[in-house]
């Protein structure tokens, strides 16, 4: 079936976006604003798109028309932010930063999350997240009414029972337990369920005629 998004309302284009490209990894945003305000908020439009230099991407939307999402907003305003990776042992408390609280509520305490210092920025990392990425923001360009928000990697922490051989950066990719986006308002996918598939040298193809 053809959904000409021409002919589709956004609500719609966007239902069918988030039903199909499955699964999304989350970015668990932590920013803070000038004063030092903490905010945390999970995003799940989020990938890295480069490797030198290195860079992630997040879109970010906005409360209502002209009121960005308090991440972008302090990311903006600081050009900082942290994007913590979200395990199946923390999935639970990622969905409570999802709640729209009111402006000035720590969406870290209300979900019982501890931070530790960075060491590049100023916004904190969650102790809970095996992987976080410490970001300096290089650019953010407006979609509508969301922003994609590229940022420079600086640093990364990973948990070191995750860490196979720090001298040579192999990581238990499996054991970090990462849990994915999926469809609906609360479907999400673990990525414990693998296969390989060895990617196939050009030298053993036997071409078609």
């Amino acid at each position: 079936m053809l959904f000409d998004f021409a002919d589709l309302a956004a609500k719609a284009r966007y239902k069918l976006l988030v039903s199909t490209i499955t699964p999304r990894p989350i970015a668990w945003v932590v920013s803070r604003n000038r004063n030092g305000v903490i905010n945390a908020a999970p995003f799940s439009f989020f990938n890295a798109f480069a490797g030198e230099p290195p860079v992630v991407g997040i879109s970010i939307g906005s409360h209502k028309a002209g009121q960005p999402k308090d991440s972008r907003a302090n990311i903006r305003e600081t050009g900082q932010f942290v994007v913590n990776l979200v395990s199946e042992e923390s999935a639970q408390a990622m969905t409570i930063t999802a709640i729209e609280f009111a402006p000035g509520v720590n969406e870290l305490t209300q979900a019982g999350l501890t931070t530790l210092p960075s060491v590049r920025v100023k916004p904190p990392r969650i102790a809970e997240s095996p992987v976080a990425l410490e970001c300096e923001l290089m650019q953010i360009v407006d979609l509508g009414e969301s922003g994609l928000v590229l940022g420079r990697v600086v640093a990364m922490h990973v948990r070191d029972d995750l860490v196979l051989d720090a001298a040579n950066h192999y990581i238990d990719t499996p054991k970090l337990k990462l849990i994915g986006r999926m469809h609906g308002r609360g479907w999400y996918a673990r990525t414990s369920d693998l296969f390989e598939m060895p990617r196939i040298p050009v030298s053993d193809w036997k071409m078609k005629p």
